[in-house]
């Protein structure tokens, strides 16, 4: 019988995947892309031959090592797809492969523009989370659509949702004072345990917008801006009643992201976050195991 597609694909990715480790000891060297989304850096790598080696925790650490390797909040392969332009497969910096990164997600838009996957201004790709449709305009600025959210959960001092990815959202005080790193790491792992949750913090700013600083895990740090988490902080916002359909404007430290959306009696529906994605720099590197 006629193999599906997709499964030619994964045959041939097993295939490399042994051939990789028949060549563990010669040194490979990989073409790589760095983008950042409002300071969110990622390692980008056009894997659609599969020859990149998923399962070498090790190789994806190094890469994303920001004193021995390249540097970046993760690492993300664009593959091929017969049913949209691309797929999108994401890995934190810790190595292991993880749930959806809106950021990410707008970088390997510019990506696929960048190599020519996509001729037009609009894209669809799947990612772990399922299907995603974007543009991008002339100056490299960003529209992906977000997955629908369902549920909210309000407690009596945070509110939990996910929107590709687990969000915890905590309103503060002087949130430029706040030590993230710790108040972060303590409800990421003290509230969710070891599979844990994104930690995010906001106050209202003057221009009524928001404020936003997260702490993301498997980097286990704070990030610069989180694509997930402000789109998790603008629907909480609306849950929690201060601010009515969106736009929602969310200022990180790394810059501006804008979130939309539309509400109906059972979700969250057309939810689409906005910002810009650019090219930082390009080259090889050499990973020997």
């Amino acid at each position: 019988p006629k193999m599906q597609f997709n499964d030619l694909l994964t045959r041939l990715e097993w295939g490399m995947e042994i051939l990789y480790l028949c060549l563990i000891h010669v040194e490979m060297e990989i073409e790589f892309f760095k983008y950042q989304g409002t300071g969110n850096d990622f390692v980008l790598i056009d894997n659609r031959k599969r020859w990149f080696p998923k399962t070498d925790i090790d190789c994806i650490k190094h890469l994303c090592d920001r004193r021995f390797g390249i540097g970046g909040d993760g690492l993300i392969l664009l593959e091929e797809d017969n049913e949209v332009d691309f797929k999108m497969v994401y890995f934190n910096s810790d190595g292991a492969e993880s749930t959806m990164c809106g950021n990410g997600g707008r970088c390997m838009v510019a990506f696929a523009k960048y190599l020519g996957v996509i001729s037009s201004n609009k894209a669809s790709f799947r990612a772990v989370d399922g299907l995603h449709s974007a543009t991008i305009d002339a100056t490299e600025k960003v529209k992906l659509k977000m997955k629908d959210v369902d549920e909210v959960m309000e407690r009596e001092s945070y509110l939990f949702l996910d929107t590709g990815s687990p969000h915890h959202v905590q309103l503060v005080k002087n949130i430029d004072g706040l030590n993230v790193q710790q108040e972060g790491s303590k409800i990421r792992y003290g509230l969710y345990g070891q599979s844990g949750s994104n930690i995010n913090f906001v106050e209202p700013s003057d221009d009524k917008g928001f404020k936003v600083r997260t702490y993301e895990r498997g980097v286990e740090a704070e990030t610069l801006s989180c694509g997930t988490g402000v789109t998790a902080v603008a629907i909480a916002m609306h849950a929690k009643g201060f601010v009515n359909d969106g736009p929602v404007v969310l200022d990180t430290p790394g810059g501006e992201l804008r979130v939309d959306f539309e509400t109906s009696t059972t979700a969250y529906q057309n939810v689409y976050l906005t910002g810009p994605a650019q090219q930082v720099f390009k080259g090889t590197i050499t990973w020997k195991a």
